[in-house]
């Protein structure tokens, strides 16, 4: 008897097109990233509920402070009321968050959040959330090498992954980008090596749990090789094998 697809253990999101879905309604753009928040709530509680157990999101890059000062400002200022709104809800639902990113250009107001909101969540286990807020993957790659030089370790594969802000959690296996854009832009360059890409038309305000069940589904249909061939995988399997 074959057993049911494996759903992805670790998905990862760049959370694209906020600003073009409220542009569209001839709303300013950080209307489009509180409709973004929604879709997020939206998209833990449907992860939790399929049985992936590790959700990384691209809330806001190193490149995002060259956007317009309004809409900066605005992000921070919906950062503050997400962490006092959202924190709560994902207490209860059993969702531990994992802020990752630079903070030291922050304000002490929401990096005091972001350390209070992850020593609340501490406990939880249905779900880990890795926010990835002021983050880059060039940076991330360029801290985790700067560290491993400070120790005076080698720099080797296994010690920059062990230095990496995502070591806390296996590579993603699914990376999914919203908005129509098919590029990783600075998104987990290190962990996605062997991620499968699903790139969705849909603006992220509205991608749905249709939208998410989709791309597992998708996900689902590859054959993930790892360097090996088919027939290894195939071997490998436990359902390609008799019984």
């Amino acid at each position: 008897m074959s057993a049911a697809p494996a759903v992805p253990h670790h998905i990862a999101i760049v959370m694209d097109g906020n600003g073009r879905w409220a542009t569209r309604r001839f709303l300013p753009r950080v209307a489009g990233h509180k409709q973004g928040v929604e879709s997020l709530r939206r998209c833990v509680k449907a992860c939790a509920a399929r049985g992936v157990s590790v959700l990384t999101v691209f809330a806001f890059s190193s490149e995002n402070w060259n956007r317009p000062v309004e809409e900066v400002s605005g992000l921070m200022d919906l950062m503050v009321v997400a962490l006092g709104r959202e924190v709560p809800r994902l207490l209860q639902d059993g969702v531990r968050l994992h802020f990752v990113g630079e903070r030291s250009g922050l304000s002490e107001k929401i990096a005091a959040g972001l350390l209070q909101a992850e020593a609340a969540t501490a406990h939880n286990t249905r779900l880990v959330l890795n926010v990835c807020f002021n983050y880059g993957g060039r940076w991330d790659i360029a801290r985790a090498a700067a560290q491993l030089a400070a120790r005076g370790e080698a720099l080797t594969e296994a010690n920059l992954d062990a230095a990496m802000a995502l070591s806390h959690v296996p590579d993603p296996d699914l990376f999914i980008r919203t908005g129509g854009e098919q590029r990783l832009s600075n998104f987990l360059l290190w962990q996605s090596a062997y991620a499968e890409l699903f790139f969705s038309d849909r603006l992220w305000p509205e991608f749905d749990e249709a939208a998410l069940d989709e791309a597992i589904a998708v996900y689902q249909n590859r054959e993930r090789r790892f360097g090996q061939t088919s027939a290894q995988v195939r071997a490998a399997r436990p359902d390609q094998q008799a019984a």
